[in-house]
């Protein structure tokens, strides 16, 4: 028997959506039949995806450009998405970078600016529609952590810190939601093919090829490659659709078996 994802007319923000992760996600969502609103801060290459999505699905793709590491982005997001496709019925925190640092070289100012982008967001979306979720019967939400929450490494600071809550977090909300057939579980990135690893590859400098890079890098990997943002798409649209029905409170490694902690 052949098992196809689907989500027909799920409403689902996906933060951070404008490229990678959040770019592949958003195609997928759309694809399986999803009405998918779209989030970052930048607002010409959001409104491409958007454009690019709709031609290629068919389904209607919202793209909301703000801030969510601020309350008024937060509430942004929820009200524009309210308003133009309905109310969220998925959600997937993917905002962030990879902020690393000697420990004591990290200021208050650069603690505060990762956690509000990077665990506050998360709160205050999931606060603004985990009850509405739950009064509905139905809500799917994502957290998009790194292994550094399970396994953090020396320097891993700031980052490994507020993913590591984002994974506590998603613990604590799913036990909440259980009950009301709303789900939350975390992915947590290992080595992707992405925008974070092609502006890593452009500051190296180097004649060395993007395609030659992760070639390079792959061989390290306990499978002899770099995973695809495909393939990490692939495994949030099973969480949320009926197929992951039975799944929640889970942090799922995506990382082709390169964290020490299952």
């Amino acid at each position: 028997m052949t098992v196809e994802m689907k989500i027909p007319n799920r409403v689902a923000v996906i933060t951070g959506a404008s490229a990678g992760l959040g770019r592949a996600m958003a195609h997928t969502f759309a694809s399986a039949g999803a009405r998918v609103a779209i989030v970052a801060r930048t607002p010409e290459p959001l409104e491409e995806v958007a454009a690019t999505i709709r031609t290629e699905t068919g389904m209607d793709v919202l793209s909301i450009c703000a801030d969510v590491s601020t309350p008024a982005g937060c509430d942004q997001v929820i009200e524009a998405t309210r308003a133009g496709l309905g109310p969220v019925e998925i959600l997937v925190n993917n905002a962030g970078s990879s902020a690393r640092s000697a420990f004591s070289s990290i200021t208050d100012e650069e603690w505060q600016a990762d956690l509000d982008l990077k665990l506050f967001a998360a709160i205050r979306l999931a606060r603004a529609v985990f009850d509405d979720m739950r009064a509905r019967k139905f809500g799917r939400i994502i957290n998009v952590l790194n292994t550094g929450a399970k396994a953090p490494p020396a320097g891993g600071a700031p980052t490994a810190v507020s993913r590591a809550a984002g994974m506590a977090l998603t613990k604590a909300l799913s036990a909440e939601g259980a009950p009301d057939n709303v789900l939350v579980n975390a992915l947590l990135v290992g080595r992707i093919e992405s925008a974070q690893w092609e502006r890593r590859h452009a500051a190296a400098g180097d004649d060395e090829t993007l395609e030659a890079y992760y070639e390079r890098m792959g061989a390290e990997l306990p499978m002899g490659r770099y995973g695809t943002a495909q393939e990490f798409a692939n495994i949030a649209c099973f969480l949320v659709s009926d197929e992951g029905s039975y799944i929640t409170g889970t942090a799922i490694n995506v990382d082709g078996g390169l964290s020490p902690v299952v």
